[in-house]
């Protein structure tokens, strides 16, 4: 076996934070370096493998950087990635970015690392739902020019507990049609007699059921045949597995900005 990469992991003590270490734990080429958690979260001191339920694994949670890794792995808030995002910078520490519901200010500051470190900033770590996002573009580009005209609408699921809708993956997958089909007019939803579907507006509709974990299905509806592209998420363990190959990937890249495309070599 050769060095372990060290994975150092922001937001240690949320849900994600926890699975990061446990996924961690169990990888070969991996090891837990660093463990981070805002300075006034309850966490601070503890081990962070008992937090994450997995036993004692001798990294303590703290609030500040103090140990040598090679990627940071960040599920924290916008905050905390802006912050983690500069000590990455300074000390050239690669940065996989999951942390979502940026805003476009938040996003510029967090961007400015990779002009000194490698840096992966997606709207979603999901390994399947980026192949997913190849494959619409493709759809899309391949159906733009169908005489009868292409309807695209987009359909996602999430749990009760989400606060955002439409899902940012799925406004992603709206932008993806947009640049290839050329549609305008983005619509959440309808209710009354909003009279026939103008050709170019994309359509969503969400779903809150349960404990979805996440699903989207594009819709690309022709006259006289359709193509429905889905792509479901079973547990949260496949944002952190997208999130581990990310890591891996950045681990041998120069300074600069990537994608979960360029992980998956779809580029």
């Amino acid at each position: 076996m050769g060095d372990q990469i060290l994975i150092g992991v922001n937001g240690a003590a949320g849900r994600m934070g926890q699975r990061v270490a446990v996924l961690v734990y169990q990888d070969p080429d991996l090891k837990l370096g660093a463990a981070l958690e805002s300075e006034n979260s309850p966490a601070l001191g503890k081990d962070a493998g008992e937090v994450a339920g997995i036993g004692p694994i001798g990294v303590e949670i703290q609030s500040e950087l103090t140990d040598r890794v090679d990627v940071i792995i960040d599920f924290s808030l916008p905050a905390g990635l802006i912050k983690i995002a500069g000590i990455c910078a300074e000390r050239q520490i690669g940065l996989v970015a999951a942390t979502t519901g940026l805003t476009p200010e938040q996003r510029n500051e967090v961007l400015t690392a990779s002009q000194t470190t490698p840096l992966i900033l997606a709207p979603n770590m999901s390994l399947a739902v980026n192949l997913m996002m190849k494959l619409v573009r493709e759809a899309s580009h391949s159906l733009k020019n169908s005489p009868g005209g292409v309807d695209v609408e987009i359909i996602e699921r999430h749990h009760r507990f989400k606060e955002d809708a439409p899902s940012g993956t799925a406004l992603h997958f709206g932008e993806i049609v947009a640049d290839e089909m050329g549609q305008t007019e983005h619509v959440h939803g309808r209710a009354g007699r909003p009279g026939p579907r103008p050709v170019c507006e994309i359509g969503y509709h969400a779903l809150r059921t349960g404990d979805n974990v996440g699903e989207h299905t594009i819709v690309f509806g022709m006259m006289g045949e359709t193509i429905d592209l889905t792509v479901r998420g079973h547990t949260r363990d496949s944002y952190v597995y997208g999130a581990l190959a990310g890591a891996k990937y950045l681990v041998a890249q120069k300074p600069g900005l990537y994608t979960m495309a360029d992980v998956l070599g779809l580029n």
